[in-house]
């Protein structure tokens, strides 16, 4: 476990607590948990496949929602 979570566990939220999360063409391609998280190592990395301007898909894991916006 990391010390600084272990230390301030309040200061550190969750993995993926947004329900959908919205990206662009330009951050494929996706997985989860993103490289943006406080706890980027909640679970294994899972990447999402998104082809299409609307498409959307879910974590196996974590069940975050990602959606492709144009």
């Amino acid at each position: 476990m990391n010390p600084n979570t272990a230390a301030q566990p309040a200061s550190f939220k969750p993995a993926n607590t947004a329900n959908e999360i919205l990206v662009r063409a330009s951050d494929l391609p996706v997985y989860c948990p993103r490289g943006d998280e406080m706890l980027w190592n909640a679970h294994p990395r899972v990447y999402i496949h998104l082809e299409n301007p609307g498409d959307a898909a879910r974590c196996i894991y974590c069940s975050a929602v990602y959606r492709l916006t144009e």
